[in-house]
């Protein structure tokens, strides 16, 4: 009968021991995979084309098929097109470029989905601000566009545009990561009408499958726009810029762990 009672107190210490070593794995796993990924199923998409031509005047589409791919991937990401609004200079069915009917339009939609923001500029710029239709768009107009709708929500903002570095003072703040393709001094490249991206729309693509978080993804794209320029002699260097607020550095990852295709 003790032999019976130690056998089986034996195995109880054995399976406790076993638990133990279960919860201890599990515990690493977690720590590994960092914090829980960040559900954009209710963030508020704002994607704007504002021009329809190469930087020579010619008839382009550089900056609507940026737009529309950029759609289908943040689709991927987890974001819903039910949350999206998408602003074009002359495409049936999406909202034409226009700065206020922007604003308005971003503010409602951040009402309905509420829990962040992700808004992606893709124009010509100046070092006054970015062509949106037929206005030039400058940065208080976007600053007040944004704060609006988002306030502190936690929030992406990326400037495809040359001299877009002008927008990254007005924008940044603790919740926000903030992205542009330029420094405030310098132009951006690939809006010939040959190009089918911008080199930063290009680059900000090829970066999405490989990036946790927006932080990293903007670390990539700058990475990739450098290695463009060089490759095609383009001078001087953009220099895309990237602001991480401190409160989302580690928050932005992708929708339910599940990483687009590549």
């Amino acid at each position: 009968m003790k032999k019976i009672i130690l056998i089986i107190v034996g195995a109880i210490a054995l399976m406790g021991i076993a638990a133990l070593g279960q919860w201890w794995h599990n515990q690493q796993v977690a720590a590994q995979a960092g914090p829980p990924p960040l559900d954009f199923s209710h963030w508020a998409v704002l994607l704007v084309s504002g021009d329809n031509h190469a930087h020579n005047g010619n008839p382009s589409q550089v900056f609507d098929n940026a737009r529309h791919d950029l759609a289908k991937a943040f689709e991927k990401m987890g974001f819903k097109p039910d949350n999206m609004e998408q602003f074009a200079i002359s495409e049936y069915g999406v909202h034409p470029s226009e700065i206020v009917s922007i604003a308005e339009t971003f503010k409602d939609l951040s009402q309905k989905a509420p829990a962040g923001c992700l808004v992606y500029f893709t124009s010509h710029g100046a070092p006054q601000g970015i062509l949106v239709g037929p206005a030039l768009a400058t940065p208080y107009m976007v600053q007040r566009t944004v704060n609006d709708a988002c306030g502190d929500k936690p929030t992406v903002v990326v400037m495809s545009a040359c001299y877009s570095g002008v927008f990254v003072q007005p924008l940044a703040g603790p919740n926000r990561v903030v992205l542009t393709a330029a420094r405030p001094d310098r132009t951006s490249f690939g809006c010939g009408e040959m190009d089918h991206y911008t080199f930063f729309d290009d680059c900000f693509l090829r970066a999405i499958p490989h990036a946790d978080d927006f932080a990293s993804l903007g670390e990539q794209v700058q990475a990739c726009v450098q290695a463009k320029e060089q490759e095609t002699h383009a001078t001087p260097p953009s220099e895309p810029q990237l602001s991480v607020g401190p409160n989302v550095m580690y928050t932005l990852r992708y929708a339910n762990g599940a990483r687009p295709p590549a």
